[in-house]
């Protein structure tokens, strides 16, 4: 019931004779009633100002959001000049040698991934010395087993051909598809000596490409010095197909001694070439300054890799292999270097160009899992 309030109170009196009345005609100070405290001015007012200018939600995230992008735009910008003043953060990331994988793999032990094979260290020069992986052809794998270094080194004169193998950046000769390449031209009757580059794997050193070049022709004398009448071949990959030709080139201009033949898998023509197509540049290709401060950025780190040039010097028979599907350099870097040392060539038949077709799934590291491989590379050198 509501209590007895003047007429002009309650308009109609009580509500159609209900004896009720609206609750907002109520009187809070009637008897019984205890009054409801009115919230303070500055109180309300701050709260309200509270919940006006907390966002909620999604809309919570946007100052952050704003800050990272400003931070990621910053970087973006940063980086181009970055290289520009200090080259060597270049080197770092064209070398990628601190990238050892695989990480937990001991490279002293290479039996635990591969058959026939010996784990060796060469000195180089001094305060450098190079781990090397010597796999025997596999059939002399049976005898192999058990074996000292010494006899490893005999059995190079065992008129097998040597390969020479040159890995691309990162890594060491334990990643998977160097592995792969060992058991497949191992099988198929060949020397593998396969070498981690100084500042690679378990080599000590700095990376550097005239560093590489060292590595390489001291791994040759080693090699040469106990092989007899084996022939020997520099095979590189990636990178290493630069650091090849580097050293076949070397080997020509200051020696006079030719290596019995190179082969270049997934090749590019040099370093600057190289680092304009790799898909890591990418976002910086429309970059204002993009050649001045990143691709000019290379000679100041001395890093060339001059393949096209060196191609023109060599006399060796040259097989250049490249897979259609190669999305980190692509397949016109290897045609571009095959027509260049065809032009150069006096005996073109020397100089050969072999494709691997996209359907295979070969890419930039897989060219070694095609089984037709071995047979390729004996046809081309006349072997048997």
């Amino acid at each position: 019931m509501c209590p007895a309030l003047p007429a002009h109170s309650c308009p109609r009196g009580r509500l159609w004779g209900t004896g009720w009345c609206p609750p907002v005609m109520l009187n809070h100070s009637s008897e019984g009633s205890a009054p409801s405290p009115k919230p303070k001015l500055g109180e309300h007012s701050h709260k309200s100002a509270t919940e006006k200018t907390k966002p909620t939600g999604w809309l919570g995230w946007c100052p952050r959001l704003h800050t990272v992008l400003l931070q990621l735009l910053l970087i973006y910008i940063s980086v181009p000049f970055l290289i520009r003043l200090f080259p060597v953060i270049l080197t770092k990331f064209v070398f990628l040698n601190f990238l050892a994988f695989p990480f937990f793999a001991d490279l002293r032990q290479p039996a635990l991934l591969l058959n026939n094979t010996i784990s060796l260290y060469l000195p180089t020069e001094p305060g450098v010395t190079v781990g090397i992986w010597h796999t025997v052809p596999g059939s002399s794998g049976n005898e192999a087993r058990g074996r000292e270094q010494r006899w490893f080194e005999e059995a190079l004169a065992d008129a097998h051909p040597i390969i020479i193998y040159l890995h691309g950046n990162g890594g060491t000769r334990a990643a998977r598809h160097r592995i792969q390449f060992m058991k497949l031209m191992g099988a198929a009757g060949f020397h593998i000596l396969a070498l981690d580059y100084r500042g690679y794997g378990d080599s000590s050193g700095q990376p550097s490409e005239s560093g590489f070049t060292t590595d390489v022709l001291a791994l040759y004398d080693w090699a040469k010095a106990r092989s007899g009448n084996s022939s020997i071949i520099f095979w590189g990959h990636s990178l290493g197909t630069g650091i090849a030709t580097n050293a076949a080139r070397k080997l020509q201009e200051e020696r006079g001694v030719q290596v019995d033949a190179v082969v270049l898998e997934s090749p590019y023509t040099n370093i600057r070439d190289a680092a304009a197509n790799i898909p890591i540049t990418k976002i910086y290709r429309q970059f204002p300054g993009f050649e001045y401060l990143i691709l000019d950025s290379m000679a100041l780190g001395n890093m060339f890799f001059r393949n096209d040039e060196n191609v023109k010097v060599l006399a060796c028979p040259l097989l250049i292999l490249h897979a259609e599907d190669d999305t980190v350099l692509p397949p016109r870097l290897g045609r571009q270097l095959f027509e260049t040392a065809r032009r150069a060539y006096k005996d073109k038949s020397k100089v050969k160009f072999i494709t691997f077709p996209g359907k295979l799934g070969l890419g930039h590291d897989y060219i070694s899992s095609n089984p037709e491989l071995p047979t390729l590379v004996k046809d081309f050198l006349n072997m048997k």
